[in-house]
């Protein structure tokens, strides 16, 4: 690999920047979610049209759906893409539901150790095998291996060499180090792995003026290749201490669908001050009782969102530490809910592992990167999550949603048959794959209970409990627990002995005949199967008032034809809180 890096970075402007990007380049983009995704940058490489570009990334979001849009793209190999509460990433559906563009889905821990390989010089890394899931099949990188010593099965994982590193960062000093603060996504293996790393910033400052705060990565200016000032560059993602993402625009950007991306996408003329703001609040100032709650009065009755997620929250106690990952708002309000009441001394981590043992403060769109970023113990990058925590089997819960689940315990986030026959591309496993088997128990949840959603047998088997038996996980060095799955109708639990899941807890006021009617594989009920317990009044005020007072919960249980007026009464709940916050409020 020829590097394009030097001690000296050139400090260029976005044209010149985005023209380093070629015909045929193996691209990759930094940050994560959206938060510090360089937005102005991808925007300016796709004006550009290079022919050609493999798209390797996490996620692909928004720089994919650039790149898409301007035919730029010629393979994508990912391990999620979607809009997160935005629902589906269209044209990356429409690409892979065509096969006009191949698609390869990589478990996290897999591209993680690729990059990892390429940047210590070594043609391919072990990894732990994801067991219970069709991902080594999928993934080409991929190679069982056995070692001739132990006898155990790995997978290797050949090294990807990145031809160019995108990314967005708050300050650059004038010898070009260059400085991100908050969660890390995966940029520092990501800049490891690439022959030159394009970054534009917020701003540039004197040399020795980074890092004031202690706690902020520095990427030294001998791994980056040119650098380019533009404020405003992620714009409308975050870039914590700046601006905090504009939800309300995205909105606006992914609903109006004439207007091409690249026009909706052009730099603003100013950041909103809100959003300013929003960036840098300091986190005891954010009161819940800010936001005017969203749910019912205090004595209504609870709703199938609040019991479930009561539910969840009790499975959680002061020995967990839960994992926050993707588009889970169901999940996140559970951690955060539990933590609040009957488990305060709970680790929580969030943006899929950068900010480590978060204090659990309100939900917010607009405030909780700020809030968990400031409270965080630490800040750090998705393969120090994986280095950290998940291979050492430290983290016990990550909750997550599912489109299929089958008697076995089995998930489906990749694609679906439609009723006409054709596919149903859906955002990916990300990580589930490998956590599946790393974290102490594999609880997954579905609100919309129907035999579509529970089937005898999922299409793809996206993830999977492989390591069952208390005996299995021991050896393979985690800890034992269950695997679970919540409906809006009921709780199952796997069953070793019979090998599937089965019916332990019903909601309120659900029969089994329903339960039965909406299943699309045999239902089995455990013997001593009981109600589930309606929330105290205690655990409802929290969650309404005190944790989840927008009702961000409520997006996952809402039917499509609802989800608009939805989003729209979240968004201005957020818009308004956030305004009493930083004393902005007209």
């Amino acid at each position: 690999m020829s590097l394009v890096k030097s001690n000296t970075p050139d400090f260029v402007d976005l044209e010149t920047l985005a023209a380093r990007v070629g015909p045929g380049d193996r691209i990759s983009i930094g940050g994560h979610h959206f938060a510090r995704l360089p937005i102005a940058l991808v925007r300016a490489i796709a004006g550009n049209k290079p022919e050609g570009l493999r798209y390797l990334s996490w996620a692909g979001g928004l720089p994919l759906e650039m790149l898409l849009e301007a035919g730029c793209v010629a393979s994508i190999d990912i391990c999620f893409s979607s809009l997160d509460i935005f629902g589906l990433a269209p044209r990356f559906r429409a690409a892979a539901e065509s096969g006009e563009i191949p698609v390869a889905d990589w478990p996290a821990l897999a591209l993680i150790q690729s990059l990892r390989a390429r940047e210590q010089n070594l043609p391919f890394l072990p990894m732990q095998v994801p067991e219970g899931s069709s991902m080594m099949e999928r993934c080409p990188a991929l190679t069982p291996f056995t070692d001739p010593s132990s006898g155990r099965e790995v997978a290797l994982v050949e090294a990807s060499e990145l031809d160019v590193f995108c990314l967005h960062a708050p300050r650059a000093d004038t010898q070009g180090n260059v400085e991100i603060y908050g969660a890390q996504a995966l940029d520092k293996i990501q800049a490891g792995a690439a022959r030159q790393v394009l970054v534009t910033v917020e701003e540039i400052v004197p040399a020795g003026a980074l890092n004031e705060g202690g706690r902020n990565l520095i990427l030294q200016r001998n791994r980056v290749s040119a650098i380019a000032r533009v404020p405003g560059g992620a714009y409308p993602c975050s870039c914590l201490p700046y601006y905090a993402t504009d939800f309300a625009r995205i909105r606006e950007i992914i609903e109006d669908t004439d207007t091409p991306l690249a026009d909706a996408l052009a730099p603003p003329e100013c950041i909103p001050p809100l959003l300013r703001h929003a960036a840098s609040v300091p986190a005891a100032r954010i009161r819940p009782e800010a936001f005017r709650p969203a749910s019912a009065p205090a004595d209504a009755p609870a709703t199938i969102d609040e019991i479930m997620a009561v539910a969840i929250a009790r499975t959680l106690d002061n020995e967990s530490h839960a994992s926050a990952g993707a588009v889970s708002p169901l999940a996140n309000v559970a951690y955060r809910l539990a933590k609040a009441t009957h488990a305060p001394a709970m680790m929580i981590t969030t943006l899929s592992g950068g900010h480590v043992d978060i204090e659990a403060g309100p939900l917010s769109l607009s405030l909780t990167e700020t809030v968990d970023s400031g409270t965080a113990v630490s800040h750090v990058g998705g393969e120090d999550s994986y280095w950290f925590y998940y291979q050492g089997g430290y983290i016990t819960h990550e909750i997550v949603g599912t489109a299929q689940i089958d008697a076995r315990g089995r998930a489906n986030t990749i694609s679906l048959t439609k009723p006409s026959g054709g596919m149903l591309r859906l955002p990916g496993q990300g990580g589930m794959s490998d956590v599946a088997n790393m974290h102490q128990h594999f609880i997954v949840y579905v609100p919309r209970h129907s035999r579509s959603a529970l089937v005898e047998t999922v299409e793809v088997v996206s993830a999977g409990r492989g390591l069952i038996s208390a005996e299995d996980r021991r050896a393979a060095g985690y800890r034992p627990g269950e695997i679970m799955l919540f409906t809006n109708l009921c709780v199952f639990r796997y069953d070793e002995n019979a090998g599937r899941l089965v019916v332990t807890e019903l909601m309120p006021g659900v029969s089994r005949e329903t339960i039965v009617a909406e299943t699309g594989f045999e239902v089995v009920f455990a013997p001593d199967v009981r109600e589930v317990a309606l929330p105290t009044a205690v655990e409802l005020t929290t969650l309404r008032e005190v944790v989840d007072p927008i009702g961000l919960r409520r997006l996952e249980f809402a039917p499509a034809r609802d989800r608009g007026d939805l989003l729209d009464d979240i968004l201005a709940r957020d818009r308004a809180g956030t305004a009493r916050v930083v004393g902005l409020e007209r």
